[in-house]
């Protein structure tokens, strides 16, 4: 044990340092933390010398961790009385299917068009991070029929093809749709769930039998770091919620905003090769 911990002690302090970040990130804003675990991940297994897998499994590790986060969080806001479950009930089936579909195509992906895709995302969720008004309307009600099923079937895959929860592009769209802020923020967490449960099954089977793997992997998903990173997000994501209820966090997302599109430039640096 103390020579696997002297061996790997930079990447068990890294994940530990990403499941603490995410766990907040998950609680206070509803975005499942892989916009954090996701770029933590990479970096830490390219740097190992996995590069070619890299972007593959740091995706799928993010979206199996996001099942224990979002589980966690959505109860803490559920105990505010602020989840509604009709939502989650109804969005479920056409969330559940994009995500299936994305982690199914990302098996036919490359790297660089797996960094591609997070990077060029997390430009635009960082833009509306930091410009987006929860007074901004398209409508006062949530929408139903097609409209319902395109949308739900497009965050399920992007999120899948980017390793986030569906919190992430569920609270911009509740807010355009008439939900309170923090209501929002509470019935996107469990968005999370039903994309990171799926996505991480077909990850572990699309990945199986790969041989340029980091150690402890199952299929694409790395067993250790899901552990590690678990642990950290799931005792964080309460406090990020409890902050949520108590504060004004305008501020703080706008900083993260700023970060993550840091993050996403490095993203993009690396699907270029540069």
């Amino acid at each position: 044990m103390i020579d696997i911990f002297l061996q790997y002690w930079p990447l068990l302090l890294g994940l530990a340092a990403a499941g603490a970040a995410a766990g907040l990130a998950a609680g206070m804003f509803g975005i499942g933390g892989g916009a954090v675990i996701v770029p933590v991940l990479f970096f830490l297994f390219d740097g190992m010398g996995y590069g070619e897998t890299a972007m593959h499994v740091a995706v799928a590790t993010s979206l199996a961790t996001i099942v224990l986060t979002s589980a966690r969080s959505v109860m803490a806001h559920h105990s505010h009385d602020a989840v509604d479950w009709d939502i989650i009930r109804t969005w479920a089936p056409f969330i559940v299917l994009g995500a299936l579909i994305g982690m199914g195509l990302s098996g036919f992906l490359s790297k660089q068009a797996l960094l591609g895709i997070f990077g060029t995302m997390a430009f635009v969720l960082s833009a509306q991070l930091f410009f987006g008004r929860p007074t901004w309307r398209l409508a006062e009600t949530m929408p139903g029929g097609i409209v319902r099923g395109g949308l739900g079937m497009a965050i399920g895959a992007l999120s899948a093809l980017m390793g986030i929860g569906g919190g992430t592009f569920g609270v911009s769209l509740m807010t355009l749709y008439g939900r309170p802020i923090h209501r929002a923020v509470a019935t996107a967490a469990g968005w999370g769930v039903l994309i990171g449960l799926p996505s991480a099954i077909v990850a572990i089977f699309i990945g199986w039998g790969r041989e340029d793997l980091p150690p402890f992997s199952l299929g694409y998903v790395n067993v250790a770091a899901f552990a590690l990173i678990s642990l950290f997000t799931v005792t964080m994501a309460p406090v990020g919620a409890k902050l949520a209820h108590k504060m004004d966090a305008v501020l703080l997302k706008r900083l993260f905003a700023v970060l993550l599109a840091l993050v996403a430039a490095r993203m993009l640096w690396k699907a270029l090769g540069l």
